[in-house]
């Protein structure tokens, strides 16, 4: 039983060992394998490496190759400009070094060809001096007492010459200037297209029916009467078919009344409440609307910077007229025409423009003072800041104050011209033909007149008297003693200028 027990412990062990030795053999066999394995992987691994390194060193030496190649050609091209700089250097200096031996050479020259001259000089003197002790004692007079008589003679030689010579430029000159003058007002005239406004004392309202002058009158008139003491407009309701007439001297109370008429028929409730309410917002939108006119005006003009009053003062000229002609049209007409007679002349075509525009606002204040319109407008223009310039042309259009710069002038001539034209100004013909001769016949009932001339649409007189019958204090009184008559014996509108002329004329002639 022990023996088989120890048999039994014996084999165990045996197997035991046995197995040991097995797996110990296994085991050594299989890590041999992984070492092996692992030994060939890193040997791959090693080899991707070195020739991983071996692309990005020859990559890197490229780029370095690369580098120094641009830097070695930066090199070489500054190295060949620094060789072509000193070779044109090197030019220069021989050229300068050349130029200053010629230099040099010239100065050598001059210097002995300066004293040849002032030998040849000192030389010339004596002789000079020779001849003219000679001629001294030949004449008898001393060389300062001829040399007097001499530039005598030659001053009164060159007198006479002169005076000859500025007698024709003077001549040339004046035949030149009204040329020139002629030729910028023409052009002048031609490049502006004037339009032609009328404006009249009375508006025509058309109605539909003659069944609505009833409801316009209303009960025993109340509604008329409204409406005239609303407006200020006379209406006149007579039998003309389908008319009413709306008379005023005011544009602005006439269309006030117009418009406000225009909305009382459109809406069909005529009653004195209901036209005071229309008659108030039609006078709120004539402003506006006088307001848009001036702005519209100034935009297309070219004109900035314009006091807002006087914005609405230049609406304003579109419901007045000056002998029948629209005062806004008449602004516009000469402000364009200042401007392009200024540039023609080189001045400042937008101040020329500028006064133009305003050169009659004094025609349409509110309060409109005792004072001629010129001098209200400068005062305007003054009081709303406007330069000097333009309140000097708008107060000396007609002479009422004295012109100090070049663009007044070029506003009283355009104004002229646009209130003189042909169909500017309307009158009736039979009244402004006998306006025209009565004023000239009050100046002929004068002694010493010789001839008498209305001009500018009867608002300049002009008197030529006889010099030798009429002095120039004479003329003086004249003029005053003209005009108190005009003044006391006819009816006219605006102002008239009383010019009187007196000349004298001396005539001969060179044979």
């Amino acid at each position: 039983m022990a023996l088989t027990i120890i048999l039994a412990v014996a084999g165990l062990v045996t197997g035991f060992v046995a197995s040991y030795l097995l797996w110990q053999q296994a085991l050594k066999s299989k890590s041999k394998k992984i070492i092996s394995e692992a030994e060939t992987e890193a040997e791959v691994i090693k080899k991707e490496k070195i020739l991983q390194a071996k692309e990005r060193f020859l990559q890197l030496k490229a780029e370095h190759e690369k580098v120094i190649n641009e830097k070695n050609n930066k090199i070489n091209q500054a190295e060949n400009r620094i060789k072509q700089k000193e070779l044109t250097l090197s030019q220069k200096i021989e050229e300068t070094q050349r130029k200053r031996n010629e230099a040099d050479i010239i100065r050598e020259n001059l210097t002995s060809q300066i004293e040849i001259v002032e030998k040849k000089q000192e030389e010339l003197s004596r002789l000079h001096r020779q001849q003219v002790d000679k001629l001294e004692a030949i004449s008898g007079l001393s060389a300062d007492e001829a040399k007097s008589q001499l530039i005598e003679s030659l001053k009164e030689e060159a007198k006479t010459g002169a005076m000859s010579y500025v007698n024709e430029i003077l001549d040339e000159a004046k035949m030149t200037a009204n040329k020139e003058a002629k030729r910028i007002v023409l052009q002048t005239i031609q490049r502006v297209a004037a339009e032609n406004a009328i404006e009249n004392a009375v508006t025509v309202f058309h109605i539909e029916s003659d069944e609505m002058k009833g409801r316009i009158i209303g009960r025993e008139g109340r509604n008329i009467r409204a409406l005239e003491a609303a407006t200020g407009v006379e209406i006149i309701v007579d039998d003309t078919p389908e008319a009413i007439v709306l008379s005023a001297f005011d544009p602005i109370r006439r269309e006030v009344a117009r418009l406000a008429l225009h909305q009382l028929v459109t809406d069909g409730r005529i009653h004195p409440a209901r036209i005071e309410e229309i008659v108030d917002k039609t006078r709120k939108q004539v402003e506006e609307e006088i307001l848009e006119v001036g702005k519209r005006t100034a935009i297309d003009l070219g004109i900035h910077g314009l006091h807002p009053e006087l914005i609405r003062l230049v609406g304003k000229m579109k419901y007045r007229s000056s002998y029948g002609q629209n005062l806004l049209m008449h602004s516009r007409e000469v402000a364009n025409l200042s401007a392009i007679m200024a540039a023609e002349l080189g001045l400042n075509p937008k101040f020329a423009k500028r006064a133009g525009l305003l050169h009659d606002i004094g025609k349409v204040p509110d309060d409109e003072p005792e004072l001629p319109h010129a001098i209200l407008g400068m005062k305007l223009a003054e009081k709303y800041k406007e330069k000097p310039e333009i309140c000097n042309a708008i107060g000396s259009h007609h002479d009422e104050t004295e012109m100090t710069t070049l663009i007044a002038p070029i506003v009283q001539v355009c104004d002229a011209i646009s209130g003189a034209r042909p169909g500017a100004r309307r009158e009736v013909v039979e009244s402004y033909i006998k306006r025209l001769k009565e004023l000239e016949s009050v100046a002929l009932q004068y002694p010493g007149v010789m001839k008498t001339y209305a001009i500018q649409a009867g608002r300049e007189l002009r008197v030529i008297v006889g010099a030798e019958k009429v002095s120039d204090k004479e003329a003086e009184n004249l003029s005053f003693e003209i005009a108190r008559k005009i003044q006391t014996d006819m009816t006219y509108p605006g102002q008239i200028k009383i010019t009187v002329i007196r000349e004298t004329r001396a005539v001969n002639y060179a044979k």
